[in-house]
């Protein structure tokens, strides 16, 4: 799949919207990119899916592991484009990410954390730490969308189908602040911090 299929997907689909975010990193930003807005599409999931397995074939992982909302259904399909377990950590009552469901990782077990769009890469990060707390083996993480254009520091190889350069900014220093502009929050995240 090239970069200008997968650009023509989210245009399609109004994926990318602009405006004044407040992104679930806290980070403010004039681009969302909303990718829930693609993945509900099966036949789009599936070809995004197949695309960035193809990006760890490989890497001989017997585990996807995502973190909740925004990876799982991703994570699904690049598991089942290699024909592997599909498993997500969410955040338990305390607000940190766990492994939950029953669900186990065997010690060394190679995995592939898979998320929908870096911006600070946390969420992945997070990911990374509940999977070696369970004894497995990250060996890559990938994403759809990096809006970083690649310059997220990782401690494992990191693969995205799309590099993008999308300002974000601290809330101290975003120039739509400053401009007199009110944020909205279009994260599932803070969705969720909102109404509670």
């Amino acid at each position: 799949m090239k970069r200008q299929d997968i650009q023509r997907i989210f245009e399609q689909v109004g994926a990318v919207r602009t405006g004044h975010f407040e992104l679930s990193s806290g980070l403010h930003s004039g681009t969302y990119i909303q990718c829930a807005l693609v993945l509900q599409y099966p036949h789009h999931a599936e070809a995004l899916g197949r695309a960035l397995a193809e990006l760890f074939a490989n890497l001989q992982v017997s585990c996807v592991v995502a973190p909740a909302m925004g990876g799982i259904t991703i994570g699904y399909e690049v598991a089942r484009a290699l024909g592997i377990r599909s498993l997500w950590v969410e955040r338990d009552r305390s607000g940190q990410m766990a492994l939950r469901r029953g669900w186990e990782l065997s010690p060394g077990e190679r995995v592939v954390v898979i998320e929908d769009v870096w911006t600070t890469g946390g969420s992945t990060r997070e990911t990374i730490g509940v999977v070696e707390q369970e004894e497995g083996l990250v060996v890559a993480a990938g994403a759809l969308i990096d809006r970083t254009s690649g310059s997220i520091e990782w401690n494992v190889p990191a693969r995205a189908l799309l590099e993008m350069q999308v300002p974000s900014y601290e809330p101290d220093d975003c120039p739509l602040c400053r401009a007199g502009g009110t944020t909205t929050r279009p994260g599932s995240r803070m969705t969720r911090a909102h109404h509670t």
